[in-house]
């Protein structure tokens, strides 16, 4: 058997914490760390829909995402200061909004908004998952901020929703990689999954040989452990 970097099991999440109402101001936040990676996120609530959205009655979940400066071993450029988000940014954030639509019912938010802004301030691979499984508790308050002033039509949140990073890291099918696996691995894939175990979204590249199909379970198989393990402490966490 291979031996991880971490020196974990193949199966074995890195540590994973879920700190609730961290930001004064918004609706609901959440500062989640997977190991050591860090990201902060903070659901605002706006009183309007989009404009394509005005008139239908119903509302919309959308995510911004962003690295500080500083959460790699580089200062890297602010995205502000070059005038445009990198196409990685637009295509996270757009994951992390697709995530936490699929388990919103939209027609019980009114004719409003809220974006879930997803902060990495500290990097070492996974930041994309980090963010989805963050931002649904972020999600969740924000909604109880909103029931409590009997803001919402109805039961707004169908399920958790949660993501994990799984891949081949020298030969060996494992959950959850850091940074120091991920830019080693063969095959690199993130799953986005529901609480009832249904699938949002997979992504999956191999970085040189070709996966099996039998690879492919076997990190299925790690994702739906590894998520269901995300799903209880995010339980935990909004008890």
């Amino acid at each position: 058997m291979t031996t991880r970097p971490s020196k974990r099991a193949p199966d074995a999440l890195r540590p994973v914490s879920l700190e609730r109402n961290v930001a004064r101001y918004a609706e609901g936040s959440c500062l989640v760390k997977f190991g050591e990676t860090h990201v902060l996120c903070c659901a605002s609530l706006e009183e309007k829909a989009p404009g394509w959205l005005r008139g239908q009655g119903r509302g919309w979940v959308t995510a911004e995402y962003a690295m500080l400066p500083r959460a790699t071993h580089e200062r890297t450029r602010r995205e502000s200061t070059s005038g445009k988000p990198s196409g990685r940014t637009q295509e996270i954030q757009r994951l992390v909004g697709r995530s936490l639509r699929a388990v919103v019912d939209l027609r019980m938010l009114g004719e409003r908004q809220i974006t879930v802004d997803c902060d990495v301030l500290q990097a070492d691979g996974g930041t994309r998952t980090a963010s989805i499984t963050g931002a649904w508790v972020a999600l969740h308050d924000c909604l109880a901020w909103m029931k409590a002033r009997d803001m919402l039509r109805g039961p707004a949140l169908k399920d958790h929703v949660a993501a994990v990073s799984c891949g081949i890291y020298r030969g060996q099918p494992v959950l959850d990689l850091d940074y120091a696996e991920d830019s080693e691995a063969q095959t690199d894939a993130n799953f986005v999954l529901t609480g009832s175990g249904g699938i949002v979204e997979v992504q999956g590249t191999a970085e040189g040989a070709p996966f099996s199909d039998a690879e492919l379970m076997e990190l299925l198989r790690l994702a739906k452990q590894g998520s269901a393990e995300l799903v209880e402490l995010q339980k935990r966490a909004v008890a």
